[in-house]
């Protein structure tokens, strides 16, 4: 609620009084709320964002507009804006009930315009926006996403949410083989390669494990992990019979990402941290 102060000024033959200052306060009748439905992201993932905008007077509002800053922040001499919105996503309900979609500029900014607050009611926009190369996404990173609601009559109303990177390991593997062609009684070794793309270092208490079943069998195995030789049963276990290959719990550690964003265009660049662990056997 905003107050705001009046004051009268008397005059008579040459004589000015001023009167006593009147303070009053505005009822402001609509407000308003934003809304991460997830507050976490990763590059590339989409954010649904609810914004409600409340009427607790009498009189319907019309040509409502909102504009979203698509969480721009200053970057050099200029601006980046790391979320892209999602064509087509939009919803507008009028007191629960779906509406027709209101008029959408793409920007950046979002604009969405043409809403109308019931008197009474509420007016609920729901849109999506996808994660791009500018958001930040290593520990502490944030994303600030503005909206600001106005119109005809209205105060404007200014919105924020704040989402966050979603912290943790997040790992892929590759496996290739060498030589791709053995004879009998050849050694071959099996590589794989385990990456992280995430801003959290894979520790033993995550217990990675890689379970493999080769065939043809192999015997009189060398496994090597990150340059170290590891042995069994401390590190792996492994079955002559079936072919049955699997690592010990918490044994495989592999290191976060590391994050630069590039001076001169704002882009993030991911650099997985990665470990390796080679198999060697004879067919």
């Amino acid at each position: 609620m905003a107050t705001f102060t009046n004051q009268a000024t008397l005059r008579y033959n040459g004589n000015v009084i001023n009167s006593n200052i009147t303070v009053g306060e505005l009822v402001e009748v609509l407000s308003a709320t934003k809304t991460a439905v997830i507050d976490t992201y990763s590059q590339g993932s989409e954010i649904t964002y609810v914004v409600n905008i409340v009427n607790s007077g009498a009189i319907t509002f019309t040509g409502i507009s909102l504009t979203d800053n698509l969480g721009e922040y200053p970057f050099g001499a200029g601006t980046l804006v790391p979320l892209d919105y999602v064509v087509g996503s939009v919803q507008y309900y009028l007191n629960g009930v779906l509406q027709t979609t209101p008029a959408v500029s793409v920007g950046p900014p979002l604009v969405i315009s043409g809403i109308t607050v019931p008197a009474n009611g509420v007016a609920t926009i729901i849109y999506v926006t996808r994660v791009n190369e500018y958001a930040p996404l290593d520990v502490g990173g944030v994303v600030t996403n503005t909206a600001v609601i106005s119109g005809n009559g209205v105060t404007e109303i200014t919105v924020t949410e704040n989402v966050t990177p979603e912290n943790g390991a997040r790992l892929t593997i590759t496996k290739t083989i060498s030589p791709t062609a053995v004879t009998e009684n050849g050694r071959l070794t099996y590589t794989f390669t385990i990456q992280n793309i995430g801003n959290t270092t894979a520790v033993a208490t995550d217990n990675v494990t890689i379970t493999d079943l080769f065939n043809p069998i192999l015997t009189d195995l060398t496994v090597v992990f990150n340059g170290t030789t590891w042995a069994t049963p401390a590190n792996y276990s492994y079955s002559e019979l079936t072919g049955e290959f699997e690592t010990v719990p918490g044994q495989i550690t592999v290191p976060q990402a590391t994050y630069t964003q590039d001076p001169i265009t704002g882009e993030w660049i991911v650099e997985p941290g990665v470990s390796v662990l080679t198999v060697t056997g004879t067919i």
